[in-house]
Order: C-alpha cells, then structure tokens, then sequence
C-alpha cells in the first residue's frame, strides 16, 4: 500500500490528511510541519480515526536539505503539499488600511507567503530524483506557471477548478434530481472562484467556461446557480472535496485498479489557472472538449489571472503587477507592486510582513 507524504498541518492540509487516512489505500501516511507540536498532535489523531499507520515528521519544509533528506528517507508515492508561510485567509479579519490595500490588490500580491515551500519541495524532488506526483495546494494557478519557468512545476494543483466542478455538479442535481449529471469540464482560474462560490454571476465575458457532456455544450452560467457560501474556512470542506479525488487517482493501486477520473484541476504540468484533465495510471492529460483549443484556455486564463493581480509572467520567472495592484499598494508602500523575480521572494516577503505588521 502506498506513502503518501502532507506537507503542511493548517486547516486544510489536516483536512486533506485525515480524508487520505481514510482512504483504505494509503497504507502509511507522514504529516511534516514546523511545528513538533502540531505534527505529532495531527498524526495522533488522524492515526486514531482511520485504520491507518500515521507518522509524524517535524521539518522546516523552506530548508532544502532537511526537506531533501526527507524525501530520501520516505521514497513517497505521492507528496501533497499543503503548505505556505502564511495563510490565504490571515487577513479576512483584519479591517485596518494595509491589510486592506494588501487584499484589494489581489492574492498574487502575497506570492512571497506562498511559493517558498513548493518551490523548496520541488527543488528537493529534483535533487532527490524522486519520480512521484507532487499535488500542490499553495495558490496553484499562479505558482504552478511561475515554477514552470525554472523547470519545477508540480504535477498539478488541487481545489479552485475543482472546486468550481464540483459547484456546477450541485447545481444539476438541485435542477434534476433523479437524473444522471453529465460530464462537466471546467477552463476557469483562481480569480474567477469567488463570484461562484457567492454566486454572483459576473458579465459574460468574465465567467468560468463550463462545458457540459461529452460533446462539451457551454453553460457557463451553470457555475453560479448554486446556493451562495459566506467566504471564511467553511470554503475549506468544499476545496478538500474536490482534492481529494485527484490525490486517490495519483495512488499507485489507482493504476493497478485502472481507475479513470475526469475531473478539472488547476496548473496541470504548469499551465495558468484551470484545466479538465483525465489522471489514469498515474499519468495527467489534458481532456479539452470539443472546440476549446489549448491555446485559447491558455489565453483566457491568463486574462483572468489579472483579477489575481498578476499581469504577465516574464519567462525568467519574474512576477508583472496589474496597474490596479500597483494602485491598491500606492499609498501604502509601492514597492509591494514591483516587479518581483523568483530571487527576491524573501526580501518582498519581509517587506509585506513589516507593512501588515506581522
């Protein structure tokens, strides 16, 4: 039975852990954190509710040769990494001018917070020639491209597209309830899951592409009939929904089963934002439906990565800012909207500690 490795004990990477406990597949499962204290008391109880051997690991996943050595010793086959320097959500409460300017100038913004530990995860994988899935859950359409350019995209991203697939399916079981729901495949991004989980459609325009069956019908407005979910951690149950799915399709004794799933994922193999995929034998690829080139997902997902904030993605790696990001920051502190290369990820992230004061 397979190891799978957590990296990352907040809400949603116990969450993803204690689901993947429970699987029935995984036959051993490390969580890794910082924080020994945590790891051992998250292990301890995912190790109770499942009949499953769980196995904390305390390490500073930003330190590439704790996180190398690691990897060497576990030899997963499948690493899940749930972890960032600081969460998506520590500035929901926040009602004070910086945090919110941070917040209006869009999540790419805090980039800083959420790519150092993939990237380290991804350096360590590559210099351990580890040959497992990495799923990653640390804002994956953008970090996904932007690891691309140095060669060290993850397998593919977990939540966000999903997350719109599996609102579009509840959606069509409200309107028909003993039927059969079709396919649904889904091209959308980051900065598009908000208005479908308030369900609040946008101009047409600036909706997710939901293509429905086989023969991929659009009805994108499909994606905002669900009922509307305050935003806070409750968002949390949805997004563990439509990963966990995608992490039992990597498992190996998924292959052995020859188990197919067709799900929407974000940042397969790097791309920007979110694409329909098919995962069978452990092998991601792309399942477009008819009409919808590659190309052109490509492109309509690179225009919404702007309600994230981001304007272009240099083919070094370095970050473009929105003038509307650099905009919400202009009177805070404008460098926060600098171009940002790969290497000064810690500076900028020392930086936006010190404005939000934290």
């Amino acid at each position: 039975m397979s190891t799978v490795l957590v990296i990352g004990l907040g809400d949603m990477g116990e969450r993803v852990a204690a689901g993947l406990a429970a699987n029935g597949h995984v036959g051993r499962l490390v969580v890794a954190s910082r924080s020994e204290t945590t790891v051992r008391q998250a292990a301890a109880v995912i190790a109770s509710a499942a009949d499953c051997l769980v196995e904390p690991a305390p390490v500073d996943a930003t330190r590439l040769d704790d996180v190398a050595a690691l990897l060497d010793r576990l030899r997963p086959d499948l690493i899940v990494q749930c972890a960032s320097l600081r969460s998506p959500w520590a500035l929901a409460d926040r009602a004070d001018p910086a945090a919110k300017a941070v917040e209006a100038a869009g999540l790419a913004l805090r980039l800083p917070y959420q790519i150092p530990v993939v990237r380290t995860v991804m350096r360590a994988v590559r210099e351990t020639g580890l040959d497992a899935p990495v799923a990653n859950l640390s804002l994956p359409d953008v970090t996904g491209p932007l690891l691309e350019r140095e060669g060290l995209a993850p397998t593919l991203g977990l939540g966000n597209a999903g997350m719109i697939l599996r609102r579009v399916r509840a959606a069509l079981r409200a309107a028909d309830p003993d039927g059969e729901p079709p396919l649904v495949r889904v091209v959308a991004h980051h900065s598009q899951l908000s208005p479908v989980m308030l369900a609040a459609e946008p101009a047409p325009a600036d909706r997710c592409r939901v293509h429905l069956g086989e023969d991929g019908r659009r009805d994108d407005a499909a994606a905002y009939r669900a009922p509307a979910i305050d935003p806070g951690p409750r968002w949390n149950f949805l997004t563990a929904a439509a990963t966990l799915p995608v992490l039992e399709a990597l498992l190996p004794e998924s292959a052995a089963e020859s188990t197919v799933l067709r799900w929407s994922v974000p940042a397969p193999g790097g791309l920007p934002g979110g694409y329909p995929v098919r995962i069978a034998g452990g092998a991601v690829e792309l399942d477009l439906p008819p009409g919808e080139s590659l190309e052109d997902a490509v492109a309509f997902n690179e225009r919404m990565a702007r309600g994230d904030g981001v304007e272009r993605i240099d083919p070094d790696g370095t970050v473009h800012f929105t003038d509307a990001a650099r905009e919400a920051v202009a009177g805070l502190a404008p460098d926060l909207a600098e171009p940002l290369p790969l290497g000064d990820m810690d500076a900028r992230a020392a930086l936006l500690d010190e404005v939000l004061g934290v």
